[in-house]
């Protein structure tokens, strides 16, 4: 299995690369809404709901219209970002919330999981703000350098990717203290903080090469510890509705990493996170 999830990172890391950095904006922006329906074709799994594709008719109208509002010029979403900032505030209530439901997990259950309206919800706000904090970070200074807000979404990547590979070794050698059990056996806080300690080198260094400018260092490992968290908490999560739905993975179109849901949950959370602390708070 190991084997196998490394063959398939392999070949996606460089298409997710070249995605971010090579394909034209509109063609960036169709590619993205094509993920996030994938994602929430996959969350209809949670819901109970009667059809899945009836429950999917509310996300593909969203995701439609978004198609239909986004300029196709990348330079003037960027003057669009102020309007915007209520979505990434919305993906950071959630995920504290959110949050909170899987580190209550199972004594959290009783308030959602009978409710499919609730679930059906909970998909939109995992998965809608996601969509527009890539959307949103791609278009920092687009009209000074065409590639400062790719290097941004990649940065959250590595991020990420470093902080499950740091958690997955160091978790492997040292963990000992279970995280959330009930919700997730494997993980632990020692995993966590390798993780976290290996993403912050990741994102400073990342940050480094790439040019990316943060108002000061300090800011860049708070920017990287939230991140790190959230993202390590949005897995958490993904995992709290699989568990409560009886579903190992959320697919099988990425072999050796089940579903898209599966591949993008802690991404998911890190990228609204990353992008209002980045953008605004920060």
């Amino acid at each position: 299995m190991l084997k196998q999830r490394i063959i398939t990172a392999l070949i996606l890391a460089p298409l997710v690369i070249a995605g971010i950095f090579l394909l034209p904006f509109s063609f960036f922006v169709i590619a993205l809404a094509a993920i996030t329906l994938i994602g929430f074709w996959e969350w209809t799994q949670f819901v109970d709901a009667k059809s899945r594709i009836v429950a999917m008719v509310v996300p593909a109208m969203t995701l439609g219209l978004s198609l239909v509002v986004i300029p196709s010029d990348v330079t003037a979403l960027s003057t669009l970002t102020e309007s915007h900032y209520s979505i990434l505030f919305m993906g950071g209530i959630w995920w504290l919330i959110a949050s909170t439901l899987a580190i209550t997990y199972p004594s959290s259950v009783k308030l959602w999981s009978t409710s499919s309206w609730l679930k059906y919800f909970f998909g939109l706000l995992t998965l809608i703000p996601f969509f527009w904090s890539i959307l949103m970070l791609r278009a920092v200074n687009y009209a000074e350098n065409p590639y400062h807000g790719a290097k941004l979404v990649l940065l959250v990547c590595f991020l990420v990717w470093a902080a499950d590979t740091g958690a997955y070794f160091s978790g492997k050698r040292f963990g000992k203290t279970k995280m959330a059990p009930a919700v997730s056996p494997n993980k632990t806080i020692e995993g966590l903080v390798g993780g976290a300690l290996l993403a912050i080198l990741i994102t400073w260094g990342g940050a480094t090469l790439m040019d990316i400018p943060f108002t000061s260092l300090s800011n860049l490992f708070i920017i990287a510890i939230i991140t790190v968290i959230a993202s390590v908490l949005g897995d958490l999560v993904e995992s709290m509705f699989k568990r409560v739905s009886g579903i190992k993975d959320s697919g099988n179109i990425l072999p050796g990493h089940g579903g898209i849901l599966d591949r993008i949950d802690s991404l998911t959370a890190a990228l609204p996170v990353f992008a209002l602390l980045y953008l605004w708070i920060l």
